[in-house]
This record gives C-alpha cells, structure tokens and sequence, in this order.
C-alpha cells in the first residue's frame, strides 16, 4: 500500500551543466502530471511523461527539473577568423593607398566590433538526457519510499479500523442469535394493567447479511496488505460493507443491533477517509 502525497529530489552532474529533479505527489482522483520542464529539455517531455506514468497510477504529480550551467564551463570565446583577415587585409590596403604609417597591431584588432563573440557551450544532447533520466528514476524511487513509507502508517490505522469491524460483525451475530421475539409490559388483552403484549423487534433473518459482512471484512484485511494500487478496490469494498449494515438496520429494530451498525458506519467511514490518500 503507498500513500499518495510524497517527495523526492535528485541531481546528476553533466559537462557544462547540473540538472536537478524535485518531484512532488498529492491527493487526487486520478493522475494528473503537471510538469515544468526548460527549454532545453522540452523534446524530452514526452519519455518524462512515460517514465512517470510507468511508477505511478494515482494522484497529482508536481515534477520540477532545473538546468544550472556550470560557469568555469558555461560559455566560450569565438574569434570569427574570416572577418580578422578581411580587417587585416583592408588596413594593409588602406596604408598603401594613403600612405599611412604604422602596423596593424592586437590592440588595434582588439578595439575593432564584432571580431570576438561570447557564445554558450552547446547542449551535449545525449549526455544530459542520460544525466536527465538518471535524475528522474532516482527522485523517483526516493518518492516511492516516501509513499510507502505513508502508506505503511494509513494501513496500520485501516487494520485498527477493520479489526473494530471484525469485533462488531461478532457481536451482531451474538445478537442475532439472541431470541427475535422480545416482551414488554403493556395492556392486557382485555385492556387491564400489568399484562403482556409481544412485540416483535426482528423483521426477518440476517444471517446471510452477516455472512456477507464477514466475507468482505475478511476481502478488506486482504486487500490493505497488497503491494498494488488498492485504493479503489477498497473504496469498492467500503461499499459492500455499508450495504450489508444498512440491510440489517433495515430489517433490525432492536436497539443494541442498531448501536452495533451505527458503529460499524463509523468505522468504514475512518476508512474511506483514509482511503483518500490511498494510491
């Protein structure tokens, strides 16, 4: 059983660059993958998504990835040579021509526009989407600890709640065993005080109810040690539950069979609160 709220982070270190992964899961119905991801990765998005999808089926995951440019390593200096020999050239022509004196020196190159250019280092596509991923699957399985970890404290609260909802079908058989046809002081039959009346309290047999409550009690115990997503399989089984209580407070009126099923809904309904953190 995992949770579904969680966090993990990672990093990898690449030439030039350190990606970061921070990834985030919450409450929700479905999965719902809202990513932010640079521009440098965008073709990147879709495996991502993928990738995700194939570690979780359930709730709402916040991905964050970050690309730091190393500075040491970040940027280089282009010269564009072509337009060097062209400077050259022309200033040797411009001497001759006019007669000009001096040489074409570095500080006289230096101060001339556009001959050096400050330029980014190129993206090493394949490495860094191999630093990418590898940051993803390690965010990823410090997430899934993290879930399970959540997931490992919900079910211990859901197995209180079930072993409540063993002891409460118990007793309702203990009840319905008991005999249906219960007696009470009243008018006689010939309308004189003090004598007795019956007054019929069970409508109708509940022993198949309380098989069937057993049944799925005995399902829900199951089902919360599972490794699998099980979130809706319980809610599932909350139901049945539910179901088998109200038909016996249907057919019962007795009042401690009543206080027994008021119980057991308050028990299920400690569940499904629980469940809704359930993967």
């Amino acid at each position: 059983m995992k949770s579904m709220t969680g966090y993990g982070e990672a990093a990898q270190n690449v030439r030039g660059a350190r990606v970061t992964v921070q990834i985030r899961s919450l409450n929700h119905r479905h999965l719902d993958l809202q990513l932010r991801v640079p521009r440098e990765y965008l073709s990147l998005e879709e495996e991502i998504r993928k990738t995700i999808r194939e570690k979780i089926s359930r709730g709402r995951i916040d991905l964050f990835i970050n690309r730091y440019a190393v500075k040491e390593q970040a940027h280089k200096l282009a010269m564009d040579e072509a337009l060097v020999g062209q400077y050259i050239a022309g200033l040797k022509q411009l001497k001759k021509k006019y007669g000009l004196a001096g040489d074409v020196s570095v500080t006289l190159l230096a101060n001339l526009p556009n001959l050096f250019h400050v330029r980014e280092i190129e993206i090493d596509g394949a490495n860094e989407r191999q630093a990418l991923m590898k940051a993803l699957a390690s965010a990823l399985k410090k997430l899934e600890q993290s879930r399970e970890r959540e997931g490992g404290h919900l079910r211990a609260d859901m197995e209180t709640q079930i072993g409540h909802l063993r002891e409460i079908a118990a007793a309702l058989e203990t009840r319905a065993a008991e005999n249906g046809i219960r007696m009470q002081k009243g008018p006689g039959p010939e309308g004189q005080n003090g004598g007795e009346i019956a007054n019929v309290v069970l409508k109708g047999d509940i022993n198949e109810e309380l098989v069937r409550l057993k049944t799925h009690v005995g399902a829900l115990a199951k089902v919360v040690r599972e490794r699998e997503p099980v979130g809706k399989k319980i809610d599932f089984m909350l139901q049945e539950v539910n179901r088998e209580l109200n038909t016996i407070s249907s057919k019962v009126t007795y009042m401690p069979v009543t206080q027994l099923v008021l119980q057991g809904k308050e028990r299920v309904e400690k569940i499904r609160e629980q469940t809704q953190n359930i993967e």
